[in-house]
């Protein structure tokens, strides 16, 4: 049974991370499809401001985008940055979750969507505790759904894979079959699943594969099958210093 489509017309919508990116594409094309938007950046704070910024009127869409990401050797990780993309990330996203279904369930109606990564299902060598945070937001946002299946309010949780943004900065380019795509792609795909009532998104479609796999092979195989795609040349082959504008905007003095 096809699901009926969700006007975003006139939806009032808040948003974290929306200044640059993925956030400000979907941003961008929220307001096309006529959405209200209320924008916070990248602190964990930045949920809570958005609803104070709403008051008391009605929160159609939360959209829990706000992500960090330090790159480089694990062993080489100051535990100041690890916290700092805990902190934004999976705390971020849910403070983010919570404030918007205690405004939406007794409403019974509302859209949660949360921002994971492909590495929210893949492991991303160089990249670990970002991957471990964006794990974590899929848990949570698989838990809520079925927590709150009955109470009429919608989940999507999205999955970007490569995406050309800042946060690539420095990053080697992975095989040709991982494809590196714009972040208009993800804001657009966020759009469709808010008016659609899709849950599980991934952008591009076909990193869906590399996230399945793992269900389905042997782990040998699988690992093998990652490390041919590349998966540890984009975070491991880092250029720090091309990447030093980013972390240091991102992290400042916890780097």
């Amino acid at each position: 049974m096809s699901k009926k489509k969700c006007d975003l017309a006139g939806a009032a919508v808040a948003l974290t991370g929306g200044a640059n990116g993925i956030g400000r594409a979907t941003v961008q094309e929220l307001h096309r499809r006529g959405a209200r938007i209320t924008v916070g950046d990248l602190d964990i704070e930045a949920a809570e401001r958005v609803a104070a910024e709403l008051g008391n009127g009605p929160l159609d869409v939360v959209v829990n985008n706000a992500g960090i990401d330090w790159i480089g050797p694990f062993l080489d990780k100051p535990l100041e940055a690890a916290a700092k993309e805990i902190a934004v990330n999976l705390m971020g996203t849910t403070i983010g979750s919570q404030l918007a279904l205690q405004r939406m369930v007794p409403r019974r109606r509302g859209h949660v969507v949360n921002v994971a990564s492909a590495n929210g299902r893949l492991p991303g060598p160089g990249s670990s505790v970002y991957t471990a945070t964006k794990y974590g937001i899929v848990g949570l946002t698989e838990s809520l759904r079925l927590e709150f299946r009955n109470s009429g309010v919608q989940f999507s949780l999205i999955h970007p894979g490569q995406i050309d943004t800042a946060m690539l900065s420095g990053t080697a380019r992975p095989s040709k079959l991982v494809p590196v795509i714009g972040p208009d792609q993800v804001g657009r795909a966020i759009a469709d699943a808010v008016e659609h009532q899709r849950f599980d998104v991934w952008v591009p479609a076909n990193t869906a594969i590399g996230g399945r796999l793992g269900n389905v092979v042997p782990r040998a195989f699988y690992e093998q099958t990652l490390l041919a795609l590349g998966v540890d040349k984009i975070a491991l082959d880092v250029d720090l210093d091309a990447r030093r504008n980013y972390h240091d905007r991102m992290f400042g003095d916890t780097q």
